[in-house]
């Protein structure tokens, strides 16, 4: 089911820049009794997204009001909003674009998650690594090919997510999603100020790391630092948070950081 522009319909015109270029962003969002989870953290996420690839969209109102009818009669399930810069032009120039495409669909919500959070998930390192761009780092746009091409070769690996690197070999997330590592009372966590996104998830994890007074690092770090880590996590809006069991030959038993950082992440809904 696919909303567009406030109409139920799925298709596009063959020249909306969402499908020339990519250019656009999106957000993907839990749904929970009928209620959009963290929906302002999501609006901010994409006003901040079109401020920085300067698409001029303006009806925040009405997709907010959308996004929270689209839940409506959901139990539990996935929301997926797209900001497209829209129609119009040849070429690279967006000079003509005035009016951005919205889109909305809704799915269902991943059978595998409660597995992930009951028994941990297994790391592979990716042989894609992510490029570094400071201009477009953080933001979540709508150029994926770099996590279609690591999502198509962990398909063909045994493990359940993968590691990936930037072009300088650093840390920089997973295919579809952040991760923190624990060494003693210290949590680190990737810079995402070259390449990454910096997720809903990961951030709400950052203020609730922070008030509760654990020394927090984002750093440049290499997988060495990975593998002298005492617990490893992962997250993303969906998940929400998942413990890592393993990676290559290096396995972790250790919850502390899990345990902390779970049942506070379950219990935000709409704000």
């Amino acid at each position: 089911m696919f909303f567009i522009n406030g109409h139920m319909q799925d298709s596009l015109p063959a020249n909306d820049r969402a499908i020339q270029f990519g250019d656009g962003c999106f957000t993907t969002a839990r749904i929970v009794n009928g209620e959009v989870c963290f929906l302002a953290a999501h609006i901010l996420r994409l006003q901040n997204a079109c401020e920085r690839l300067l698409i001029p969209f303006e009806q925040w109102p009405e997709l907010q009001r959308e996004m929270r009818e689209m839940a409506l009669g959901n139990q539990q399930g996935v929301l997926k909003v797209i900001i497209s810069r829209g129609s119009g032009g040849r070429g690279y120039s967006a000079a003509s674009c005035h009016q951005p495409t919205r889109i909305l669909s809704v799915s269902d919500y991943p059978a595998h998650y409660d597995a992930w959070r009951r028994e941990g998930i297994t790391l592979e390192l990716s042989p894609v690594r992510l490029g570094r761009n400071p201009m477009l780092a953080g933001i979540k746009h709508l150029n994926r090919l770099e996590q279609v091409l690591i999502r198509t070769h962990l398909e063909q690996s045994g493990a359940d997510e993968a590691l990936v690197l930037d072009s300088e070999g650093f840390i920089t997330e997973c295919c579809a999603a952040n991760l923190f590592w624990r060494k003693g009372n210290e949590v680190l966590t990737p810079k995402l100020d070259q390449a990454g996104v910096n997720g809903i998830m990961r951030q709400y994890c950052l203020q609730q790391l922070a008030q509760a007074g654990f020394r927090v690092v984002e750093m440049n770090a290499g997988e060495d630092a990975l593998l002298a880590a005492d617990e490893v996590v992962i997250c993303n809006a969906l998940m929400p948070v998942v413990p890592v069991r393993s990676y290559g030959e290096r396995c972790w038993s250790s919850r502390e950081l899990y345990s902390f950082l779970a049942p506070l992440c379950e219990q935000v809904k709409s704000s």
